[in-house]
């Protein structure tokens, strides 16, 4: 009986880390299908993504989909710099590691920024030069 009890807390265990596994598994099928219409989308614990054309669109993931939906134009953007840990950091030479790593966005239209956060920083990385070159691209067919 007494060693009964002690694999009590431990069969505890095994049903959490099922329920959290499935939680997750249902976050991943419904980005899955929310991603479908972007070109270019992205997952992890903090957002979602999704970039068509010049639109993007990011919301906190749920097992019913991304929530807190938001979507601002690349047009719109006036300026675009990689945050880790609160500080600004060069985008070609971000630093290895960070607590916490977002793309902040500034847009013309609004005195608040738009932050939407990752959980690495090289992901971070990689999609503000991404969209730094779509940026750029917008506003030089935009000008000519």
């Amino acid at each position: 009986m007494e060693r009964g009890l002690m694999w009590l807390p431990l069969l505890g265990v095994f049903l959490w880390l099922g329920w959290a596994g499935w939680n997750e598994y249902q976050k991943v099928e419904a980005y899955r299908i929310w991603a479908k219409p972007f070109q270019r989308s992205k997952y992890d614990i903090y957002a979602a993504l999704g970039q068509t054309g010049t639109d993007l669109t990011w919301g906190k993931p749920t097992r019913q989909g991304p929530v807190n939906l938001q979507t601002f134009s690349l047009k719109n953007v006036r300026s675009l710099q990689l945050l880790v840990d609160g500080q600004p950091s060069d985008l070609d030479a971000p630093p290895a590691q960070g607590k916490s790593a977002a793309l902040e966005f500034l847009l013309a239209d609004s005195a608040l920024p738009v932050r939407v956060p990752f959980t690495e920083v090289s992901l971070a990385a990689e999609w503000g030069k991404h969209l730094r070159q779509e940026l750029l691209r917008w506003q030089l067919e935009g000008s000519a």
